[in-house]
């Protein structure tokens, strides 16, 4: 384990001490920040042999899983994954790291994160004048953008020009809280995806018949209502929204030029005359953010400290706090992808107060503002993750 100082690439020989300054000094090895380094390995060994039994190859891990759902097909880019793979932060420092942490693989519903914090932006800058808007308020018809359409105009006669996701009369009740605490129960097909297909329930006769819930009466983790808030904060942003984090987050984070942020196939539009692609909250049929560990943690630190990177508020503490707060239909969720600890029913061994970001893999940001501390693990068992946590905060206490 070869600790390095956790470094901004425009400012070497730096580390990163606290959200207002940067510290200047020796390199930072586990002892240094408080941490025992026997203990600190020995979380480290743990999260290797607890790597996922799925197959590295998620285009197989794909059709033994989501693909065999209802519509399961994949329709965005899929990458097979390295090894286990991980770093550890503490008081800004880069303390450890095992894996292939510069490697660039999907990081799944991690992305739903990166979502909600550029619609947090689009709220600090009032594009959203409120979270408890309607989202139709928002979006106008969605012309899709499908410039040699197949068959002929009579076939598609009775077919609607526009898409408008929002105009049912359950639809039009949905606030934007309700889309970034998935309490919805949005109601309809996005991308060839229905919203019963992701995740459908047992009963197969229910699928199209069941009554739909209040919107913020039930919490559904549901991959298709993900997408329609992508589309809807495109349609706020009127940019590509990789290129609107870019600008606003991930540039200002010192990350890495290798991440991408993917959509589907189909999820075009055409918008103020440009094509462009309505990206995925995750990997669900594929796409998603493709990311290294480095800017991962990078994303972790900034949420650590409240939304704050050096001297510079990139997304505004009353966010983070709305982000914090716990789904009364579901306690342990706050907005997406913000899992909370609340009763410390996630990770039984880490404080109440702990968050994680987490998507399919496993793939998990852990953020501790109580120990100052920040690991990305990546490919590990989902039922190992409280035991690498217990054993991570072990190198903390320990004497």
């Amino acid at each position: 384990m070869q600790p390095r100082r956790w470094r901004s690439p425009a400012r070497q020989g730096r580390a990163l001490r606290s959200n207002t300054r940067m510290a200047a000094g020796r390199k930072k090895r586990p002892a240094d920040v408080g941490l025992n380094s026997r203990s600190l390995k020995e979380a480290i060994d743990f999260a290797i042999a607890s790597e996922t039994k799925n197959p590295r190859d998620l285009k197989l891990n794909h059709y033994q899983t989501f693909g065999r759902e209802p519509f399961g097909e994949a329709i965005g880019p899929i990458k097979d994954r390295g090894d286990p793979t991980g770093l550890i932060v503490r008081n800004g420092y880069l303390v450890a790291q095992w894996g292939e942490p510069a490697r660039v693989d999907m990081t799944h519903s991690v992305t739903k994160s990166f979502l909600s914090s550029i619609v947090g932006i689009a709220y600090d800058r009032g594009l959203i004048r409120s979270i408890d808007d309607t989202v139709r308020e928002y979006v106008p018809p969605v012309q899709i953008y499908n410039p040699i359409a197949s068959g002929n105009k009579a076939e598609r006669f009775a077919v609607p020009d526009l898409l408008t996701p929002f105009e049912t009369a359950h639809n039009r009740t949905i606030t934007w809280n309700h889309m970034l605490r998935q309490v919805s129960d949005w109601e309809g097909t996005l991308w060839g995806k229905p919203d019963w297909a992701d995740r459908p329930e047992p009963n197969a006769a229910q699928w199209l018949t069941r009554p739909r819930n209040p919107p913020g009466s039930v919490y559904k983790y549901n991959d298709v209502r993900v997408n329609a808030l992508a589309l809807a904060a495109l349609s706020v942003w009127r940019r590509p929204l990789p290129q609107v984090l870019k600008d606003n987050i991930m540039d200002a984070i010192g990350a890495s030029n290798t991440w991408r942020w993917y959509g589907y196939e189909n999820s075009w539009i055409v918008l103020d005359g440009t094509a462009m692609q309505s990206v995925t909250g995750g990997g669900h049929w594929g796409g998603g953010m493709f990311i290294n560990a480095y800017d991962m943690g990078r994303f972790g630190y900034f949420t650590l400290r409240n939304g704050k990177w050096k001297d510079r508020q990139l997304l505004s503490e009353q966010w983070i706090a709305w982000a914090r707060t716990p789904t009364p239909a579901e306690p342990t969720y706050g907005f997406m992808n913000w899992f909370l600890n609340t009763d410390k029913k996630l990770l039984p061994s880490a404080p109440a107060s702990a968050i994680v970001h987490v998507g399919n893999g496993t793939n998990m940001i852990y953020v501790d503002r109580e120990n100052d501390l920040v690991a990305v693990v990546r490919w590990i068992d989902r039922g190992g993750m409280d035991g690498f946590v217990k054993r991570l905060l072990a190198a903390v206490n320990a004497k």
